[in-house]
């Protein structure tokens, strides 16, 4: 079978796995609802965008994605198969052979921001916004980012890390974030397509009305991928509820077998 076709039924096992797990936000209870109403009382999710002080869109909430919205967005990720290089194909294709058994995640191990976004399928994110500073909080893995945006610039030697270094500018409507200093550790997704330190990641999210997200993930790595790609993943505002502890290794078991 082609190397595209796996990689395709890859993702597509790992979306229908994903989606299995019921939406932890939708437990919450008691948590009023501050936001415009319809009618009838319920949260008016087609309402318009709210902005911030400083007139930028305001995109500041708790989110997730649902199966259909996260399969949509893939499409143009999974038709054709990646632009990989040979060694990142065969690399891929061995992680691949295996069950994806050695997936960082498996150890405890931070996963990336592309593995983050798409968890979002079954753990919301809440995002925190200032004038200077937006915070990302991610429920899966109790990971957090931090988005620059006090001009500064990325750093020319940055200490890599698990989630790298972000900065971002307002660009009309939508936020563009740019990440590099990664340490190249981690896998971009279940599958176990490669990131090196050369990647660097561009994301621009939108908030089109007051209860929908679009953000549109651009990955270039030229150590792993013979160009970039992108892709797309829309979310939608989760009104009653909120974030829950994440702890990976409390009775973490898979790492004595993955190795």
């Amino acid at each position: 079978m082609p190397a595209e076709s796996n990689f395709a039924r890859a993702v597509l096992t790992a979306v229908l796995l994903t989606a299995a797990i019921p939406p932890v936000a939708a437990q919450w209870a008691d948590i009023p609802n501050t936001g415009p109403t319809t009618k009838d009382g319920k949260p008016d999710l087609s309402a318009p965008t709210p902005r911030a002080p400083d007139g930028n869109p305001d995109l500041g909430g708790v989110w997730m994605m649902n199966a259909k919205g996260f399969s949509e967005g893939l499409a143009d990720y999974v038709d054709g198969g990646l632009p990989l290089q040979l060694w990142a194909q065969a690399l891929t294709d061995e992680r691949g052979a295996n069950g994806a058994g050695r997936v960082p995640t498996a150890r405890c191990l931070p996963p990336g921001i592309p593995m983050l976004a798409s968890s979002t399928i079954a753990h919301p994110l809440k995002i925190v916004q200032q004038q200077s500073l937006v915070v990302m909080m991610y429920e899966y893995f109790g990971e957090f980012r931090q988005v620059f945006l006090d001009g500064r610039s990325l750093p020319h030697e940055p200490n890599p890390t698990w989630l790298g270094y972000s900065v971002g500018r307002w660009d009309g409507d939508k936020l563009t974030v740019d990440s590099t200093g990664f340490n190249g550790k981690f896998w971009l997704d279940t599958p176990g397509n490669p990131a090196t330190d050369a990647l660097h990641i561009t994301e621009r999210y939108q908030r089109p009305d007051y209860g929908h997200l679009e953000l549109q993930m651009t990955i270039d790595d030229r150590q792993a991928y013979t160009k970039p790609w992108t892709f797309t993943m829309r979310m939608h505002l989760i009104t009653d509820g909120d974030l829950y502890e994440y702890v990976c290794n409390e009775n973490e078991r898979d790492g004595a077998h993955n190795r």
